[in-house]
């Protein structure tokens, strides 16, 4: 009879543990929410924007992780092989989603590791030079690069990353000739053009906007093909002479695949009511950055098999490598 109470005493434990588990008592404790880059960057900005909104409405404190490192891979791997519990989020670009994998198949995860949640943001990368170089436009850009091929250096926040592939794709657009050097992050990629290390970017508008506004750098363009609504005093590409040249980025909630798709869709429904809160639009309009949700789970990953064939197909054809 001991041993009958006994058995049943740890199946009722068994049970009480499981029920506990269950995604309706999510979420019980706080959520890490991981950015693969340095902090001051574009996706970290994005993170910090949201995530007391987002912890708000999920019920728990958020904290912000940033992981930089090998173009935004080591956060993705992190999150990829995390328990799919809810408890360990990602805010990856195309950079860890499309990119990276195309670039180096040694990945130890793939995307088919990360269950994709929802689109947050879309925004053009801004082309930005220090103004000491004497160039003033597009076309200047141009003609130096191409009297002196390689010497012109373009810093971004890592290999693979969007804005490396905006210089890669400016550079296959045009025939001028430049040298990469990537950095650990957006923020130090800005600080070697203004200290003259570097000579330009394709930076995120977070990052390059506050500076060019201050004076310590000079905005040139916005990637996407025409003005962008939320820099207008800037020309698109078209305008400023390069009507093929047409590149935007944008940022998305993952979490690891297997994740219940009760707590996938109760990720979902935070990240579009922290999103749409008017403080945090706000803040990120006045950096060039516009929200953009997905209508559903289901609605990011069909956008991402599209999506991803553009970035690949740009890796390839610009044949960018790994440095």
């Amino acid at each position: 009879m001991n041993i009958k109470k006994s058995v049943l005493a740890l199946g009722l434990c068994a049970l009480g543990t499981a029920a506990w588990s269950q995604p309706g008592d999510y979420p019980s404790k706080p959520i890490r929410l991981v950015i693969g880059f340095a902090p001051g960057g574009a996706a970290d900005y994005v993170a910090r924007a949201m995530s007391e909104a987002f912890g708000k409405a999920l019920g728990q404190p958020v904290v912000v992780d940033n992981k930089p490192g090998n173009g935004s891979s080591i956060a993705a791997e992190l999150v990829a092989k995390a328990p799919a519990d809810g408890y360990t989020l990602l805010i990856a670009s195309p950079s860890s989603i499309s990119v990276n994998p195309a670039l180096n198949p040694k990945l130890s995860y793939t995307a088919r590791d990360l269950a994709p949640v929802t689109k947050m943001t879309t925004s053009p990368l801004v082309l930005a030079v220090n103004p000491a170089t004497g160039i003033r436009s597009v076309a200047d850009l141009i003609a130096a690069a191409k009297k002196d091929p390689g010497k012109l250096n373009y810093s971004t926040s890592g290999n693979g990353s969007a804005p490396h592939l905006g210089a890669a794709l400016f550079s296959q657009v045009t025939g001028a000739e430049m040298t990469h050097i990537p950095y650990r992050g957006g923020s130090l990629a800005i600080q070697s053009v203004m200290a003259g290390d570097t000579q330009l970017t394709f930076g995120t508008s977070p990052s390059v906007l506050p500076m060019a506004s201050g004076g310590r750098l000079l905005a040139l363009a916005v990637s996407t093909r025409e003005r962008s609504p939320l820099v207008p005093n800037l020309p698109g590409m078209k305008e400023a002479g390069l009507p093929d040249y047409n590149l935007e980025f944008w940022y998305g909630m993952f979490v690891p695949a297997g994740t219940p798709p009760a707590i996938v869709q109760k990720i979902y429904n935070a990240t579009v009511t922290a999103m749409q809160q008017p403080s945090v639009k706000a803040s990120l309009a006045r950096d060039g950055t516009e929200v953009s949700i997905s209508s559903s789970p289901e609605q990011f990953n069909s956008f991402l098999a599209e999506d991803g064939k553009f970035w690949v197909k740009l890796v390839k054809s610009a044949n960018v490598k790994v440095e």
